[in-house]
């Protein structure tokens, strides 16, 4: 495959993804699990037959769906980020994109689970990121070993804010794998210390059986 014609793929890919995220957005104001149906209905459809789906070729073979938990409202919450006091900034390498920048931009206190501190991606296009790894991860049946992403808005998963400016919505229920849990060629962010967790999450994606 050409690298141009990869590049329109991704793009699709991630047009796809954003148009997802803003149906998902809109169904939720009144019917979250009506939103979760369509992440996971349309999330299906493009890993199995994308071009850019993350699955590998044998995998691709015998796909019949993601491992997406039942639809639990008791995870989903609108909360206030606690804007960080101390400025902190991290680099991630990534074998994929290069190095890739990360400021603090605050916490959230999460019912059940505690704190999960809120990045910006400080590169080009911006946009928050918030990865989770909870006590599932690595275990049999559970979630991903590097932990899951709840938003990275900058490639669209983004649930939007709450009623304040100040405010995200947090839906466990979208926790989701980054692609390298599928292609090991892939190099991901994954989750820091203030992003893992001891309790267990249990709904969102999991790991293949």
């Amino acid at each position: 495959m050409s690298n141009s014609i990869g590049a329109l793929q991704l793009a699709d890919w991630r047009r796809r993804v954003f148009g997802l995220y803003a149906g998902v957005r809109q169904l939720s104001v009144h019917d979250p699990s009506a939103g979760h149906e369509l992440w996971t209905s349309a999330r299906d459809e493009l890993f199995a037959g994308h071009p850019q789906s993350p699955l590998l070729p044998d995998d691709r073979a015998d796909f019949t769906g993601l491992r997406v938990t039942r639809y639990d409202p008791d995870w989903r919450f609108e909360v206030e980020v606690r804007r960080a006091e101390e400025p902190l900034r991290i680099i991630v390498d990534s074998a994929t994109d290069g190095p890739i920048p990360f400021s603090l931009v605050g916490v959230v206190r999460l019912p059940y689970v505690g704190t999960l501190d809120v990045w910006r991606l400080t590169g080009y296009g911006g946009g928050l990121f918030l990865p989770v790894k909870d006590a599932l991860a690595g275990k049999p049946g559970g979630t991903y070993g590097g932990g899951r992403y709840l938003l990275d808005t900058v490639k669209g998963a983004d649930l939007g804010t709450g009623a304040d400016d100040d405010t995200l919505i947090i839906d466990f229920n979208f926790a989701y794998n980054p692609s390298c849990a599928y292609d090991p060629s892939w190099s991901c962010p994954l989750a820091q210390a203030g992003n893992t967790v001891r309790e267990e999450i249990p709904v969102g994606e999991r790991m293949p059986r």
